[in-house]
């Protein structure tokens, strides 16, 4: 039994040494849904709140649980930055279109990037370095998965979008990584 254990220590220290973050999140930009630039370096030292949403989708109504973390935490250093993305057939609209039912339907305010692919070949970058750093973790299984970097520039935890953002488990996250 011991010697179970011991290989499962380490296969996971293994999985750990891996992570060597070559590139911080800090590396990335996107390009926003009102035509200027996000660039994470901008968010240095912040913690940075990466959600891939989605207007068709049920967990849709998360948008304004993320404007109520947006509002609640911004001035404690939590950005959140919204990533439009059809990947799972539920986003068809325009950007333009993403930013108007956003802001009339949710008031949403916080950062959101032009409509891009969150997995697959055509991943937009920030997606495939959180993968090839966090793992199978960071990579959205449906709409409304939260990608948390903390202020050292690494991913520090990731959420199913089943997990709401103010359920006490993501709360407790964000608290924590904003003490760190």
């Amino acid at each position: 039994m011991r010697i179970l254990y011991l290989v499962i220590f380490m296969f996971f220290n293994f999985l750990n040494v891996n992570a060597n973050y070559n590139e911080l999140a800090y590396n990335f930009k996107f390009n926003g849904i009102n035509g200027k630039q996000i660039s994470l370096d901008d968010y240095k030292g912040k913690v940075i709140v990466v959600v891939n949403v989605a207007s068709r989708c049920g967990y849709t109504p998360q948008y304004s649980e993320l404007q109520d973390l947006w509002t609640t935490y911004k001035d404690e250093n939590v950005v959140i930055i919204g990533v439009p993305t059809n990947n799972f057939k539920q986003e068809p609209g325009s950007n333009e279109e993403i930013k108007d039912f956003c802001e009339t339907n949710f008031g949403i305010n916080f950062p959101m990037t032009e409509k891009i692919n969150v997995i697959g070949k055509n991943a937009h970058p920030f997606y495939i370095w959180a993968k090839k750093n966090y793992g199978l973790g960071a990579i959205p299984k449906w709409n409304f998965h939260k990608i948390i970097v903390g202020k050292n520039g690494k991913v520090v935890d990731t959420f199913a979008s089943f997990t709401k953002p103010n359920s006490k488990k993501f709360l407790d996250r964000i608290k924590l990584e904003i003490k760190n």
